[in-house]
């Protein structure tokens, strides 16, 4: 689809969503693009945030993630555990880990239950890190969705949760 920035999402109105439909000739509901549009504008403009926004404590996203999910299981995962729940590659995991390596916030070690494998293991100065940033961070994240009620909010979560089931449209061949 064309961007149009008066949404300021760059994602069309209703409108031309119809008129591009009716342009290809093609049996879409216009409502149903326009919610995907602009949808994937949000996450593009939402992720472009989340950069600057972890950029201030001298993390990006994906290395925020990581240390993350490492202080949710106990500071210690593999690096295929890791890919599994950060839903990337192992290549991107060893890039990160090896980033955040050089910064001391996490250290490889061999794993005790498989020795031909290492582990990934968060440092005090990685927990600190993620301790020293959390007011900072969830206050945003919370003022992130200030506008919306509770009850708002559990149904964003609930249609969230539905559009995310979906996204095997897009990639599936």
């Amino acid at each position: 689809m064309t961007q149009y920035p008066e949404d300021g999402l760059g994602a069309p109105t209703l409108d031309q969503a119809r008129r591009q439909i009716a342009r290809y000739g093609i049996a879409a509901d216009p409502q149903a693009v326009l919610v995907a549009a602009r949808l994937m504008a949000a996450g593009a403009r939402l992720g472009q945030a989340g950069e600057v926004h972890f950029g201030r404590f001298g993390l990006s996203t994906g290395r925020y993630r990581l240390l993350a999910d490492l202080e949710d299981h106990g500071g210690e995962k593999s690096p295929s555990q890791l890919a599994a729940g950060l839903g990337v590659s192992r290549a991107t995991v060893t890039g990160l880990v090896d980033g955040l390596e050089r910064e001391g916030l996490v250290a490889r070690r061999p794993s005790t239950e498989d020795g031909r494998g290492n582990v990934v293991i968060l440092t005090a100065r990685g927990a600190d890190k993620l301790r020293d940033l959390a007011p900072e961070h969830y206050a945003r994240m919370q003022a992130l969705v200030g506008g919306l009620t509770p009850e708002e909010r559990g149904t964003f979560l609930d249609l969230l949760g539905r559009v995310v089931a979906g996204i095997d449209a897009l990639t599936a061949d």
